[in-house]
């Protein structure tokens, strides 16, 4: 009786599991399926960033999570869901290079929240600022350093396995500096919470750190390496502009970064520290506000991309002119930075230095990212070139532009319309219409 017991549990458990195998395949299924949806989308204009024109009336066929074509005229075929765009502009999903998941800055609150906030913490407020920023048009988003690395890798992780909604990321996880600069994360601590961080925390001193902390990024899952080549102006340090750097440890970064594939982007406010990082042959500089004549010209001959963060300067200058919202050591930097930062940009996109978009939103808030583009467009850059910015110009910077940044074939589909003309009022671009991201609709209004 107790051997037939155990052959009929037996049979139940075996029974119970092909069940629920059966089932799981059913719901992998389901899901292919949906994702697999098909869709014609017609486009009253279509920006092809490319070319840099605008089409009308063309429709773009979708299949799963990519643009299968771009047809002249309004096309519809059976078994193929419309999405009746033709009172809007439709143009590539909108790419920032400088964001800071993670966190927002809320000064002075931002400042000790590492004292109590946990990595669980962390990653669950992320989702709310991911969830923002997609929603704001922003399907793809460069995480460049990150207080809570593993928060920012699960976050982006989670991301790609659909569980949370939010941009595509590609993370930098913690910044690398030397001791004492901008992303020293002991900066302002009393001398017994200070310790020695090392490669392994992001901070080097020296040729031979420089290789271990790259190493140590690539162990951790970083997709790309953030440098922090200047001070900076909300670290707890005096200074926000000296070099941080030397040229050895510039070009064993570098190097290090090159066999592993690494695209290495700098935080540079001081002419000395970015051009010792565009000679090392660094990939992008940003924020780059007191660039001389002679790094920009540098920046155009090594064709280092430039990405402004013109929101972020702008943000800071504000809560200078605040009393109590920033810390003393901190507020004099910020007075000085915030506004230099846009003219900075006027001259530099004027001289031709390649630019690429981005923000620094998590200083600046997340969601208000298209803002950017006015503070662009309103001291010279043509729409049409702020909206290269930020597709096709940060696909290449991302080394993604196979796949990312266009309106084409083969092409993720990544899109963003909007019904009043952003050629016309830009600031249009700051509240979208209709977000898709990979094939999946995150905004229909």
């Amino acid at each position: 009786m107790i051997r037939t017991l155990n052959n009929v549990n037996s049979i139940h458990r075996t029974m119970k599991a092909v069940g629920i195998r059966l089932l799981s395949l059913v719901v992998v299924a389901l899901c292919c399926a949906s994702a697999q949806a098909s869709t014609m989308i017609h486009a009253g204009q279509l920006v092809d960033v490319a070319n840099s024109q605008v089409l009308v009336e063309q429709t773009i066929r979708v299949e799963g999570d990519r643009i299968v074509a771009v047809i002249p005229g309004y096309v519809t075929e059976a078994g193929f869901e419309v999405v009746d765009l033709r009172d809007a502009t439709v143009m590539p999903g909108f790419m920032d290079m400088h964001v800071h998941l993670g966190q927002e800055l809320d000064p002075p609150g931002s400042y000790s929240e590492g004292f109590y906030m946990n990595s669980a913490d962390i990653a669950l407020r992320a989702t709310v600022y991911a969830r923002r920023t997609l929603e704001a048009g922003f399907t793809t988003v460069r995480d460049l350093g990150a207080r809570d690395k593993d928060a920012l890798f699960a976050l982006r992780d989670a991301i790609n396995k659909g569980v949370v909604s939010g941009p595509r990321i590609f993370a930098a996880g913690k910044s690398i500096a030397t001791t004492g600069g901008h992303a020293d994360p002991t900066n302002g601590l009393r001398e017994d919470l200070r310790g020695d961080p090392g490669p392994k925390e992001g901070v080097i001193n020296g040729p031979s750190d420089a290789y271990k902390a790259v190493r140590q990024r690539y162990k951790d899952g970083s997709d790309v390496v953030k440098l922090t080549v200047t001070g900076g102006v909300l670290s707890l340090a005096k200074s926000g502009d000296n070099p941080q750097f030397t040229s050895e440890e510039l070009e064993a970064v570098v190097a290090a970064a090159d066999d592993y594939g690494f695209v290495v982007a700098v935080h540079a406010h001081g002419a000395e520290g970015m051009k010792r990082a565009i000679r090392a042959g660094v990939h992008s500089v940003e924020h780059g506000t007191y660039m001389d004549g002679e790094a920009m010209a540098l920046m155009k001959a090594h064709n280092t991309w430039y990405v402004p963060t013109i929101s972020a300067g702008k943000w800071v200058a504000d809560l200078s002119e605040q009393e109590g919202k920033l810390p003393a050591v901190v507020r004099p930097k910020a007075a000085a930075v915030g506004p230099q930062i846009q003219s900075t940009f006027a001259e530099a996109w004027r001289q031709g230095v390649p630019i690429a978009f981005g923000t620094d939103a998590g200083v600046s808030p997340h969601g208000k990212n298209g803002r950017e583009f006015r503070f662009m467009v309103e001291v010279g850059m043509p729409v049409i070139e702020a909206l290269r910015a930020a597709t096709i110009n940060a696909a290449t910077l991302l080394r993604m532009e196979d796949e990312l940044g266009q309106i084409a074939p083969d092409y993720y589909a990544d899109l963003v319309a909007v019904r009043r003309d952003p050629f016309a009022d830009i600031t249009s671009l700051e509240s979208p219409d209709f977000v898709m991201k990979g094939g999946a609709i995150v905004v229909s209004k």
